[in-house]
């Protein structure tokens, strides 16, 4: 009598098909879970709205692309002030895309859920391009160096060395921004676009804001602001942040090491 035994490639070829079926059914599922989170998304949005237009929105999320945002590399959270009003500042979160290599494109918004307001837009420039900028463009512009160095800048939830590895790049950076809604004023996006700017010192910022930020985040500015104490200064251009700083604008003494003093 002969017994039949199972050779090496018929176990193979059942530990391939298992392998196979499991990845299919693991692709499914995290599709059906990326699907399902945009479906509520669109839901959560969409509430109170006509039956027509809810239906509609729900049937965008499956169907349509979206390639300029699905490009969106990077988000970003910091905060802006008006370049006519420092005492004005609001918390803004980015999401950029690397158009060119010395050219970035963010938009903004007041925070980084699905509800979020639209508030403005943002272009990040390399130093090179910057000082080939016409001269009377350049007041338009501001540094990067003292939100970058300060930890004022974050990219939440990335590991903290893929964040030091960009912002080491980002530090000798300029951005303009305009916010098309001032959301610290008006409930509706009321008249013409604000030019914005960053904080470029110590006790610029309102401590009391940049708090509630970290504890929403859980961060610790300060920390960060340690951890990056290396990352080296760049020669930022006189020109930036609405031109030369008249001198009663530095009298605050801060209360730790400026990071003016590393220049």
């Amino acid at each position: 009598m002969h017994h039949r035994t199972s050779t090496p490639c018929h176990h193979a070829s059942h530990s391939t098909r298992g392998f196979g079926t499991g990845l299919l059914a693991g692709a499914a599922a995290a599709t059906a879970f990326f699907l399902g989170r945009r479906l509520n998304s669109a839901r959560k949005v969409s509430s109170g709205h006509p039956l027509k237009h809810q239906v509609l929105d729900a049937a965008s999320q499956v169907m349509q692309r979206k390639y300029p945002m699905e490009a969106m590399s990077t988000y970003l959270n910091g905060f802006h002030h008006y370049a006519d009003d420092m005492g004005r500042q609001v918390e803004a979160s980015h999401f950029c895309i690397h158009l060119e290599h010395d050219l970035h494109q963010c938009v903004i918004f007041d925070s980084n859920r699905s509800d979020a307001r639209l508030i403005g837009i943002e272009y990040i420039i390399s130093a090179e391009r910057y000082e080939r900028l016409p001269e009377e463009e350049k007041p338009l512009w501001h540094s990067h160096h003292y939100e970058v160095k300060s930890g004022i800048l974050v990219a939440p939830g990335i590991p903290e060395l893929a964040e030091r590895s960009y912002f080491e790049d980002l530090v000798t950076t300029y951005g303009k921004t305009f916010h098309t809604w001032q959301i610290d004023r008006d409930d509706f996006p009321y008249g013409i676009p604000q030019l914005m700017m960053a904080f470029t010192r110590d006790g610029q910022i309102d401590e009391e804001l940049m708090k509630r930020r970290d504890e929403r985040l859980g961060i610790s500015t300060e920390e960060r602001r340690s951890k990056r104490a290396d990352i080296a200064m760049p020669k930022v251009s006189p020109k930036a942040n609405g031109g030369p700083t008249p001198p009663d604008s530095e009298s605050h003494q801060p209360p730790h090491e400026s990071l003016d003093d590393q220049r």
